[in-house]
């Protein structure tokens, strides 16, 4: 049993954030991931701010 893009994405919106954001926002994500990675040891506020607005505005366009 298949759906269809259309089917999946009303009934289950998770699945289209998913979908969109592994296409379109791979890079973005991989820069705050990289970020995220290299300051786990000292985390201060706002340490990955702008690499995380990047993401955020990323995934909000795609969606």
């Amino acid at each position: 049993m298949s759906l269809s893009l259309t089917t999946t994405t009303k009934t289950r919106p998770l699945a289209h954030l998913a979908l969109h954001s592994t296409a379109t926002c791979s890079a973005h994500a991989t820069v705050y991931g990289k970020c995220i990675l290299a300051t786990y040891t000292d985390v201060s506020k706002d340490a990955c701010k702008a690499e995380f607005a990047g993401f955020a505005k990323c995934l909000r366009d795609a969606v």
